[in-house]
C-alpha cells in the first residue's frame, strides 16, 4: 500500500507534467519536497475544510502606516493592533515589508529578510502570536536591483535563467496589461541585447516559471515564510505568471496549475495555511482561482468595490444586486475576501460586463469632483483606458452615513470582510503626500504620526475616533452571529432598488439575520410582509438594539441607515 508521502510525490509529480509537459520530473519532485523540508514536517490536511469563521475579520496595513520617532514601525503596529483593535481583528495583512526599491514595496530585493527601516524578522513572528499574518508572495516580478537580476545582466547563473523575454517584432498584441509603460525593457548583458517582459513597469522584471530551477527557488522563500510564522499567502498578481508569446499571457493553464502546486506543498506542512490569490481581473475570470476546490482557498472580491460604490453614490442597487445573484455560493473549503478599500484604488476592470461603459466613465467623473485621481492601462491598439480610481474611501463616499452603510455591507456579506487601515481611521485624501511624489496610489497610503494619531483616537468628538469606535462595534456584532459565517447561507431579497437586502442563514439554521441597507439618500418604507420573517420568532434590530413590534407593519430605513434584524427564539411549549 501506498504510504501518504509517496501518494504526495505522485501529486506533485502530476502537477508538474501539466506545467511542464511529459518527461522524467523525480529529480525536481525531491528538490521541491527538500525545499520544503516535507520529509521532516509532514501532514495530511484535512478536506474541504474551512479554516476561518464569523470571528474573522482582516485588517490590510503597510508596515510604515503609523510612525513614532525612536521606534520600529513593526513595533508600533504591534502597539496599534493592542492597544486599540484589542484583538477584534484577526487576521493581519502587513504589505510588503521586504527590502524594495519602488512600488510602495512590490518591486522586491530581497524575499527572505525584512526591511530593516521596518523591524526585523522578530517583530513579524510577535505579531504571529497573537494575529494570523498574511504576507505578500509577489510571484510575477522582483526588483531589477534583485541579486537574480544582477546575475542576468553578468551571465551568471543562477539568474541569467530567471527573466521572461522576448522580443520586439514578436506578437505581443493580445497581451493583458494594467499599465501604460512600454512592455519590453532593453538590458545589455555581455551576449548582448535582451528584452526583459514587464508587466507593471522596468523596475519590476517579470520572472519565468518555465525555468524549473525559478520554482525551487520560490518554494524555498515559501518555506522560509512559514517558519517565520506566515500563515496567510496573498499571491500578488499571480493571473500574469505564466507568458506565450501570441496569447494574452494572462489566466494561462500552466498559471492554474502553480497555484494548485502551491497549495499542496503548503498546505501539507501547515494544514490550516491560507492561499488567497489577488487577480484583479474581469469576476468571471477571477471566480477561476478557486479551481475545484483546489486552487485558492479564497479570492479577492475586486466586482464589490465598484459596484458598492456605484449604488451608494447612485442610490440604486440594481447592478449590486444582479451581480449578487450571479455570485456562486463558495464551496467548503473555499471563501470571498471582501474588501472595500485597499492599498490600491479601486479596480474598474471587475466592473466590466456588470457596468457599462457609460455608467463607469460617469463613476470616475464623480470621484474626480472628490478629489480622486484615475490611473489608465493600455489597450491593444494604443487606447488608454481607466484602470482604476485612486481616492480614499471616505471622500469617494462623501460622507459618515454612506461609509458606515458601505462598511455594514461589508461586514454582513457572505466571505471575510477585510479593513484597509485608512478605513478604520476615517483617513481623507493625502494630497499633499501625492503632491510630493506625484503617485497616484499615495492619496489613500497616508503614514500617521502615532502621537497626532493617538491624539485624535483619544478624542471621543473627533472624526477618526467616531470612524473607529461604529466600526469596531459593528465588528463585534458580526462576531457574536453564526450566520455571518464566511460560508452561511445567504439570498438575496428583493425590496427595490434603494434598498440592497439579502438573508443569511447559519449552518445549523438556527442564527438568521436579514440585512436590509438604504443605499439612498431618500427615506425607505418596507413592509414587514415583505421579508417574511417567520412568525413563531422574536426579531430585534442588531445594530440599534430595538425589537420589532409584533404588531409592526412597516419598517422605516432613514438615508444610508441599515438593519439586521436577528430571530430570538420563543420558548415554545414542545
Amino acid at each position: 500500500m501506498m504510504s501518504p508521502l509517496d501518494a504526495l510525490l505522485g501529486r506533485i509529480g502530476t502537477h508538474l507534467t501539466k506545467i511542464y509537459g511529459k518527461g522524467d520530473h523525480l529529480v525536481l519532485v525531491n528538490r521541491l519536497v527538500e525545499a520544503m523540508r516535507l520529509r521532516e514536517h509532514f501532514f495530511e490536511p484535512a478536506p474541504f475544510a474551512n479554516h476561518w469563521s464569523e470571528k474573522d475579520v482582516a485588517l490590510i496595513t503597510y508596515g510604515n502606516t503609523i510612525q513614532r520617532r525612536g521606534f520600529k514601525p513593526l513595533e508600533e503596529l504591534r502597539e496599534f493592533l493592542d492597544s486599540r483593535l484589542q484583538e477584534r481583528l484577526s487576521i493581519v495583512h502587513i504589505l510588503p515589508y521586504f527590502p524594495w526599491t519602488s512600488d510602495d514595496g512590490f518591486a522586491v530585493s530581497d524575499y527572505n529578510s525584512v526591511n530593516p527601516e521596518l523591524g526585523d524578522w522578530s517583530h513579524i513572528e510577535e505579531i504571529s502570536t497573537k494575529y494570523r499574518v498574511m504576507s505578500d508572495l509577489v510571484v510575477n516580478h522582483c526588483s531589477a536591483s534583485h541579486e537574480w537580476f544582477a546575475q542576468f545582466q553578468n551571465d551568471e547563473e543562477p539568474g541569467m535563467n530567471y527573466f521572461f523575454q522576448a522580443e520586439p517584432e514578436d506578437d505581443l498584441s493580445e497581451v493583458v496589461r494594467p499599465r501604460t509603460s512600454p512592455l519590453l525593457r532593453p538590458t545589455e548583458t555581455p551576449s548582448g541585447t535582451k528584452h526583459i517582459w514587464c508587466t507593471f513597469g522596468h523596475d519590476q522584471v517579470d520572472l519565468d516559471f518555465s525555468k524549473p530551477g525559478l520554482l525551487v527557488e520560490l518554494v524555498k522563500i515559501i518555506r522560509s515564510h512559514l517558519d517565520h510564522g506566515v500563515s496567510v499567502f496573498r499571491f500578488d498578481a499571480v493571473a500574469f505568471i505564466w507568458k506565450e508569446i501570441g496569447t494574452r499571457s494572462i489566466n494561462l493553464p500552466q498559471t492554474h496549475e502553480l497555484v494548485r502546486l502551491f497549495r499542496t506543498l503548503i498546505e501539507h506542512v501547515k494544514p490550516d495555511a491560507v492561499i488567497i490569490t489577488e487577480t484583479n481581473i474581469p469576476n468571471q475570470e477571477n471566480l477561476a482561482y478557486f479551481g475545484n476546490c483546489n486552487e485558492a482557498h479564497s479570492i479577492y472580491n475586486f466586482s464589490l468595490p465598484p459596484l458598492l460604490l456605484h449604488a451608494i453614490t447612485t442610490g440604486n442597487s440594481f447592478h449590486l444586486k444582479q451581480w449578487m445573484m450571479r455570485m456562486p455560493p463558495a464551496q467548503p473549503g473555499t471563501t470571498y475576501f471582501n474588501f472595500i478599500a485597499s492599498h490600491d484604488g479601486i479596480g474598474l476592470r471587475p466592473a466590466e460586463g456588470l457596468l457599462s461603459d457609460e455608467e463607469i466613465d460617469s463613476l470616475v467623473d464623480l470621484m474626480r469632483k472628490r478629489g480622486g485621481l484615475i490611473s489608465e492601462r493600455a489597450l491593444a491598439g494604443g487606447e488608454n483606458r481607466p484602470y482604476e480610481i485612486n481616492i480614499s474611501l471616505f471622500d469617494a463616499l462623501g460622507g459618515e452615513d454612506e461609509f458606515f452603510c458601505a462598511h455594514t455591507v461589508l461586514l454582513a456579506l457572505e466571505g471575510i470582510p477585510a479593513f484597509y487601515i485608512h478605513s478604520l481611521l476615517g483617513t481623507r485624501n493625502d494630497f499633499e503626500r501625492y503632491g510630493r511624489t506625484k503617485h497616484n496610489r499615495h492619496i489613500n497610503r497616508h503614514q500617521w504620526d502615532a502621537n497626532k494619531l493617538d491624539a485624535l483616537l483619544s478624542d471621543a468628538d473627533s472624526h477618526n475616533a467616531r470612524i473607529l469606535g461604529e466600526l469596531l462595534r459593528l465588528i463585534e456584532i458580526r462576531k457574536s452571529q453564526a450566520a455571518f459565517h464566511p460560508n452561511a447561507t445567504q439570498f438575496t431579497l428583493h425590496l427595490g432598488e434603494q434598498v440592497f437586502a439579502f438573508w443569511r442563514q447559519s449552518m445549523d439554521r438556527r442564527n438568521n439575520v436579514f440585512c436590509i441597507h438604504n443605499v439612498s439618500g431618500e427615506e425607505q418604507r418596507l413592509p414587514v410582509s415583505s421579508i417574511n420573517l417567520i412568525a413563531t420568532e422574536d426579531w430585534i434590530d442588531l445594530l440599534s438594539g430595538k425589537e420589532l413590534e409584533a404588531e409592526a407593519s412597516e419598517i422605516v430605513l432613514k438615508p444610508y441607515q441599515s438593519v439586521w434584524l436577528a430571530n430570538r427564539r420563543k420558548h415554545l411549549p414542545y
